[in-house]
This record gives C-alpha cells, sequence and structure tokens, in this order.
C-alpha cells in the first residue's frame, strides 16, 4: 500500500455512487450528470465514486467514461474526491485507470475481471499489475468472481498503490479473518474496508461491528436526506433511530429490490427520476423496473422522508 495515502486520508463519511446520465435517445447526457454530481456533493457526500456500479461501467464506451471522470472531477472541485471504477482484463483495467488519472481522478475502484473465474494467484497477479499500471491508489472490489482468501487480501494489502477492499459478499466470517490477517501480517498498514453490499445501510451494524465504518450508499444518490438521517445515527450509536428507519425504509427497500434482476442499479435510476432529474434508462443488458415496482418505490421515498421528519430522538 502506497504510504499516508492523501485519498486514504479524505474517504470519511457517507460515499456517493452517481448515475450514468443518458439523454432520451440513450446518448451521454453530461448535462445531467453533472446535475446529479453537483447536487450530491452539495448535499454533503463525502467522495464521488463515478463510472463504477451503479453508474454502469459496463456500458460506457472509453471516451464516455473519460468524459464522465472529467465532468466529476470539475463539479467537485477539490472539496471532496473523485475515485472512478476500472475493470475488465488486466490490459484494459490499466486502460481505463490511465485515462481516470488524465481525466484528474483520486483513485480508482477495481470491479472484478470480466467472464473468467480465476484462482488466488491469478486474482493476486491481475490486481497487482493494475496497481502497478497506475499512480492512482487502488480500491478492489470483492464481489461475484473476485472473491479473496484472507492470504490474498494480506499480499493484496502489502502491494504498493492498493489501499482497501470493498467487500460486496456480506460473509462477515470471511470478512473477519480477512480483517484479523491483514492486520497481523501488515500490522504497519493502515488498510481500509467498505461495506459495498447493494443497500449498505441494511447490514451496517453489523458491518461496523467489525470496524468497518465506511459504505456506499446507494439510497444517497436519489433519497440524500435518508441517507444521511441514517448515516449519522449509526455514527452515533443512535439505535432508535437506525431500527426506526431500517423497519420503516430500508427493510421495505431491500424487498422491493429483490424483486427484479438489476435492480441495484435500475431502481436506483429510477429514484433520481422520481425526485425530479431527467437522467434517462437503463442501458442493456440491463431492463428498466415494471411500473408497479416504480410505484412503490415512489410510496417508499415519501415514507421515508416522513420517518425522517419524525425520527425520535430529534438527533437526525
Amino acid at each position: 500500500m502506497t504510504p499516508e495515502s492523501p485519498l486514504a486520508d479524505r474517504l470519511d463519511g457517507l460515499l456517493f455512487f452517481p448515475v450514468t446520465a443518458y439523454a432520451p435517445d440513450g446518448a451521454l447526457d453530461l448535462a445531467a450528470f453533472r446535475a446529479h454530481v453537483r447536487a450530491g456533493i452539495d448535499a454533503g457526500a463525502a467522495a464521488v465514486f463515478a463510472c463504477c456500479g451503479t453508474g454502469e461501467f459496463h456500458a460506457l464506451t472509453p471516451e464516455e467514461f473519460t468524459d464522465c471522470v472529467a465532468a466529476a472531477v470539475e463539479e467537485a472541485d477539490g472539496r471532496v474526491p473523485v475515485v472512478a471504477g476500472t475493470g475488465y482484463g488486466t490490459a484494459l483495467a490499466a486502460r481505463f485507470a490511465r485515462l481516470a488519472h488524465e481525466a484528474g481522478a483520486d483513485g480508482l475502484l477495481a470491479l472484478p475481471p470480466y467472464l473468467v473465474v480465476a484462482d488466488q494467484q491469478g486474482l493476486l497477479r491481475h490486481y497487482t499489475e493494475l496497481a502497478a499500471a497506475t499512480p492512482l491508489p487502488v480500491i478492489v472490489y470483492q464481489r461475484d468472481n473476485a472473491v479473496f482468501t484472507p492470504a490474498t487480501v494480506a499480499a493484496l494489502a502489502r502491494t504498493e498503490g492498493i489501499i482497501g477492499l470493498k467487500d460486496g459478499v456480506g460473509d462477515l466470517d470471511l470478512l473477519q479473518r480477512i480483517i484479523s490477517t491483514v492486520r497481523t501480517e501488515s500490522p504497519d498498514e493502515d488498510f481500509l474496508y467498505f461495506n459495498g453490499l447493494p443497500t449498505a445501510e441494511l447490514t451496517g451494524p453489523a458491518y461496523l461491528g467489525l470496524g468497518v465504518r465506511l459504505y456506499s450508499s446507494a439510497v444517497f444518490a436519489f433519497a440524500p436526506e435518508i441517507a444521511l438521517a441514517f448515516h449519522r445515527a449509526l455514527t452515533r450509536g443512535d439505535d432508535h433511530t437506525v431500527q426506526w428507519l431500517t423497519d420503516g425504509f430500508y427493510r421495505p427497500l431491500v424487498e422491493l429490490r429483490n424483486q427484479g434482476r438489476g435492480y441495484a442499479v435500475s431502481l436506483v435510476r429510477a429514484g433520481v427520476r422520481l425526485r425530479g432529474l431527467a437522467v434517462g434508462e437503463v442501458r442493456p443488458p440491463l431492463s428498466e423496473p415494471a411500473p408497479a415496482h416504480v410505484e412503490e418505490l415512489a410510496g417508499l421515498i415519501e415514507r421515508g422522508l416522513a420517518l425522517v421528519a419524525d425520527a425520535p430522538g430529534t438527533g437526525v
């Protein structure tokens, strides 16, 4: 890991993963994307993770990717760091990393390699070669076909340029063993951990019990008022409000999200549209949520905002 990474020092708070905005004809809509990023920063985002999972990295051309990252950097204007996604095979991941660096990004979120299921040695080689190919600090995203043993994560933590692990698996036993192994084998390293599950708030208390405070909030993209209220309650140890928002908003949201494939992305985009910003529809191969589910989401947002307004303890 790079000693005293400036990015690591700046990642403290709620992490914003904006959707990538498209025009009615499906083309990139940079004006709407800029408005989305600007609104998130103004609302209190601690960082912008552009062109990652929620931002449909998989659906963007290199040129569109570069334009979006550059736009996010310009809108952030140094107020918060901008982290860009990268992925596919090693060569393409390195290419996107270079594009992100040229566009002014502060770091990278390395998504799993495309398609192949590799062994631990191959995964380690992939991420170490990516880290060597860029001056940007790298956060490795554990999910799907990139699930690591504790020993592999310890090796990643010792790799110059790799500063953290985002966990999208949700196996707390595995994550505890990873944290313990890294702490034992790399005791001088300030390695970062992130809760990267699709609706991270639902598992926030469990991850916090392992010392994992950082998480990506999909809800922040369309209801920052709710996301920030929950984050404040969680970090203050306000269990009553955490349970209040979990029972009344987050659990029903997860149950809705689980009703369709790709809803972790398309439902978020629908939420952004419901709050008044025209960001277009998802690109193939994802599909738009069913109209009944969008209507249900609208009711959930309304309920969540009311819960925040009436939250016990007035601390939120």
